[in-house]
């Protein structure tokens, strides 16, 4: 990227560290981006994000968080369309999900619930160890550890590179090819109370690949879920259940980690982002269930190819940066 003499440095950029110095050199400043050296001014601008650009993508997190489109996406590429330029960044979308979240946990209020009292009896009374909701009790815990250990294990390359925009867009398209033939071609004839221990692997790793933003953590558990012969809704309602242990955990990982620590959200903002997650993610469970029970995947599926392939087109014409 070409930095000119008193442009402003996005705050994510200086904290890509395994890409970027800073050093100063005879009163001005050397900015080393990928072994190449730019003299810039002598102070560093930092931009932040402000209320309503955190209100408009707290809107954009709550309106795909539970859509098979990749939320992570599209505050990655909405990020560089907005007044300040920034892009977010992975530690604000993990914590605005908190939001998306408290929606699922008051939705399915009634069967987390049931499912956590099964889970808890089968720790005490053996008869109830076979009980259907305290095995999915179980499977949510099983599918919930490889997105953690590989988040765990690749955390500053989910935080860079990973962020690639072109990785993004491709997928989009590719992740979005595979959720229209599983939808076409899958069986869709099992329930959750179907679910194996082989199921609850699977799905856990289908969630996982989510930490590549253009997946989608929905898109991939249901995706993974429609290959293996899941009914429409069975493979959406268990990507809710699924999702709560690994995103609040998530969040709160990053909530910890950002605090007191400057970067292009501060905290009301972000807050204020979270609570409109939280309205929106809300209303859109319910439109969502609705959707899928009517009309399918295919209405995302060819969103998910057409945002995938504008993205390309826009950074092939350079409007958009890949960082």
């Amino acid at each position: 990227m070409r930095i000119r003499t008193g442009e402003t440095i996005p705050v994510q950029l200086l904290r890509r560290k395994p890409a970027l110095t800073v050093s100063p050199d005879h009163g001005s400043i050397l900015l080393h981006v990928h072994g190449s050296c730019h003299n810039i001014s002598h102070r560093i601008l930092t931009t932040t994000i402000g209320l309503l650009e955190a209100a408009f993508l707290g809107l954009i997190q709550g309106l795909t968080e539970f859509l098979p489109i990749s939320s992570s996406a599209h505050l990655r590429i909405i990020g560089p369309f907005l007044p300040s330029g920034l892009d977010p960044g992975a530690a604000f979308t993990a914590i605005t999900q908190i939001g998306t979240e408290l929606a699922v946990l008051i939705y399915f209020r009634h069967d987390i619930l049931r499912i956590a009292r099964a889970w808890l009896r089968s720790l005490f009374e053996s008869d109830a160890r076979g009980h259907v909701d305290a095995r999915l009790g179980w499977l949510v815990i099983l599918g919930s550890l490889p997105i953690a250990i590989l988040g765990l294990l690749f955390q500053d390359a989910i935080e860079t590179y990973l962020r690639n925009l072109y990785l993004t867009a491709a997928m989009l398209v590719l992740f979005g090819l595979i959720l229209g033939a599983a939808d076409r071609y899958g069986k869709r004839r099992r329930s959750l109370d179907q679910m194996t221990w082989r199921d609850g692997i699977l799905f856990g790793f289908a969630q996982a690949m989510a930490l590549i933003p253009g997946v989608s953590r929905s898109g991939g558990t249901i995706t993974a879920g429609l290959i293996m012969g899941y009914s429409r809704e069975a493979a959406a309602r268990y990507s809710f259940l699924l999702a709560i242990p690994a995103v609040m955990a998530s969040g709160l990982y990053q909530l910890y980690k950002s605090w007191g620590v400057a970067g292009p959200v501060d905290a009301a903002s972000t807050a204020l982002a979270t609570a409109v997650s939280f309205v929106v993610g809300y209303v859109v469970i319910v439109v969502f269930l609705r959707i899928v029970s009517s009309r399918g995947y295919w209405p995302f599926v060819l969103y998910r190819i057409v945002l995938g392939f504008s993205v390309m087109t826009l950074l092939g014409l350079g409007h958009l940066t890949p960082y």
